[in-house]
């Protein structure tokens, strides 16, 4: 079993021992990609997203992770909410060349960054360690992410929010998405569901606007936005409130 090795600085560089962690399924990227790691110092280790990526990554505690999420038959969001639930590690996302909103998907279901094809080493390379330096820099802890939740409430009476007993400045669009959230459990609603819901049938904006709303509350509910622990993005395109 591969063990991780712990970041150290040198003249304010990652070590190079940095354990990257790449998910592809395409011989030829998984090639380049390995390839490219391994010749500039880095360890590396890929698996497939199909197929054995799931099962085996429960041994695996990398440093960063870059992950496919361009292939047909692949739900690229689902596949990042779940890495995002095993592992804290920073997450580079690679995407065909794609709508903005198919990107903030990604973006949102816990992607730190994302590369679009085509791409060259030196792209690649500078997100490798830019991210490796950011998780040094933070002191990320292995395994899963265990950053202390903040403790959120919707306060009905007075039609605000709070998180840690602070009132938190909220629009009233933002606070009727939250409620709605609130109202439906766990199993949360689709874009399509929370846009009738939240600005009616005849008001129906593009999803981009639900989308740049939630990226919006996150920042202003969540301890780290990039890892979010309240506003959560579900599989199969939902979105579900945790309060508590």
């Amino acid at each position: 079993m591969l063990q991780r090795v712990p970041l150290s600085r040198m003249n304010g560089e990652v070590a190079s021992q940095a354990l990257v962690l790449v998910v592809e399924d395409e011989p030829q990227m998984r090639r380049f990609l390995v390839s490219t790691l391994v010749a500039h110092g880095y360890r590396s280790v890929h698996l497939g997203a199909r197929s054995n990526a799931r099962s085996r990554m429960s041994g695996l505690e990398p440093d960063l992770v870059v992950l496919d999420v361009g292939h047909p038959g692949i739900d690229g969001v689902g596949l990042t909410t779940r890495l995002r639930q095993w592992t804290s590690a920073p997450i580079v996302a690679v995407l065909n060349p794609s709508r903005e909103e198919e990107r903030a998907a990604v973006l949102e279901a816990g992607a730190n960054d994302y590369l679009v094809k085509p791409f060259g080493t030196g792209d690649l390379l500078a997100r490798v360690r830019v991210w490796l330096k950011q998780g040094a820099r933070l002191g990320r802890p292995r395994g899963s992410p265990q950053a202390p939740t903040a403790h959120l409430r919707i306060d009905r009476e007075r039609g605000c929010l709070t998180v840690d007993g602070n009132e938190v400045h909220i629009t009233p669009l933002e606070y009727k998405l939250l409620e709605n959230l609130a109202g439906v459990g766990s199993n949360g609603a689709t874009e399509e569901q929370i846009l009738l819901t939240v600005w009616g049938p005849n008001d129906t904006p593009p999803v981009r606007y639900l989308r740049a709303l939630i990226r919006q509350l996150r920042q202003k509910i969540e301890k780290d936005p990039a890892r979010p622990r309240h506003l959560l993005s579900e599989p199969g395109g939902r979105y579900s409130l945790r309060l508590g």
